[in-house]
């Protein structure tokens, strides 16, 4: 009868420990993947959940002029390149209320820049009432520029007048840290490129 050597054993238990120490290796690799890709997916998740609400928003602008907390009158969307003022501000229609509380149908809805977050923020009410805690949309925004169609132009700025208080459309272009730069384009009520 004839057996192995220990030398034969040795060198199977080696192959088998090598083998071993691949599987919990490639197991290890696809554990770590998992996670990062896990993270990527919340991120793209959140960054399609903003365009969409962003376009959502503008989608439904209205021609409403408004007035802050102040009482400062203000035109129906504002926005661009104006220093202390928000990247987008204006009145969209189709805020749903389903308990059917004492207010109308707009809601003021302003979009900034704020460190490295884009945030969104309301008013309760269309006329004085003071905006309402930031809705953080994304996180790691890098620079946000928005233009602003009209006429067969664009514009990095846009005050509404009352014979023009909106454009045709609005453009993003946003860079982020994850996703890089990002450009997203909304027509407005009745725009037409």
């Amino acid at each position: 009868m004839k057996g192995f050597t220990l030398v034969e054993m040795m060198v199977a238990l080696l192959v088998f420990a090598l083998l071993s120490a691949a599987g919990v290796a490639a197991l290890g690799f696809a554990a770590d993947n998992r996670e990062v890709v896990g993270r990527r997916m919340e991120a793209l998740a959140r960054l399609q959940s903003a365009r969409a609400l962003i376009k959502s928003d503008l989608e439904q602008a209205a021609d409403r002029r408004t007035r802050a907390e102040g009482g400062v009158s203000t035109p129906a969307l504002t926005g661009g390149a104006v220093a202390g003022a928000p990247l987008l501000g204006f009145v969209r229609r189709g805020w749903d209320n389903p308990d059917a509380a004492p207010r109308p149908s707009l809601q003021y809805v302003e979009y900034r820049l704020v460190a490295d977050r884009l945030e969104r923020r309301v008013r309760r009410a269309l006329d004085g009432a003071s905006l309402d805690e930031p809705q953080v949309l994304l996180e790691g925004v890098e620079a946000v520029e928005v233009a602003f169609y009209a006429d067969g132009q664009w514009a990095p700025a846009w005050a509404g007048t009352p014979l023009r208080p909106l454009p045709q459309a609005v453009r993003l272009d946003v860079r982020t840290a994850t996703f890089g730069d990002i450009r997203q384009l909304v027509l407005l009520p009745g725009g037409v490129l």
